[in-house]
């Protein structure tokens, strides 16, 4: 990475507030999806041909967390961020997805959601949870704004069932 790109980097992350990470259940919301999917963080329309695809690549079953699972979930991320001292704005543990908003931190994105991902497989794993869990990847929506902190708020708690 050059130099300048760097200081632009940094002069990003200096304005972060914070971000909504979002990741999904394996299986449950593939590429080309009717709903629509996030490819290198565009939201794209659906397409049948690029679903089917997708679903026929599909090497494990679709999962769907139950409400004891997606207790255990928001137990562990909850938990664990209150252990190293990472703010959560909102939190929505879903069937097939996780909505996450933190407050900003120096520690790389990919890190923190592999820090869940992986707590919450374990702990997932210890209640009898067999099989791939989640998706590979994540999508991320950097806030550098409190309206839009606010508003990721409120679209967080709107998936809370």
């Amino acid at each position: 990475m050059d130099v300048r790109r760097l200081l632009i980097n940094i002069s990003r992350m200096a304005k972060t507030l914070g971000y909504l990470l979002t990741w999904t259940t394996y299986g449950s919301w593939l590429q080309g999806d009717e709903r629509g999917y996030v490819q290198a963080g565009q939201t794209l329309k659906g397409n049948p041909t690029i679903y089917q695809i997708c679903q026929q690549l599909q090497k494990n079953p679709t999962v769907k967390l139950t409400q004891k699972e997606k207790r255990i979930v928001h137990r562990t991320i909850l938990a664990e961020a209150q252990r190293i001292g990472q703010a959560v704005e909102a939190l929505a543990v879903c069937t097939n997805h996780v909505h996450l908003l933190l407050a900003y931190s120096p520690h790389p994105v990919g890190r923190v959601v592999s820090r869940y991902k992986n707590l919450s497989t374990f702990a997932l794993r210890e209640s009898g949870k067999k099989g791939r869990i989640w998706t590979r990847g994540f999508d991320t929506r950097f806030c550098y704004s409190q309206s839009r902190i606010d508003y990721y708020i409120e679209y967080v708690n709107k998936h809370n069932d």
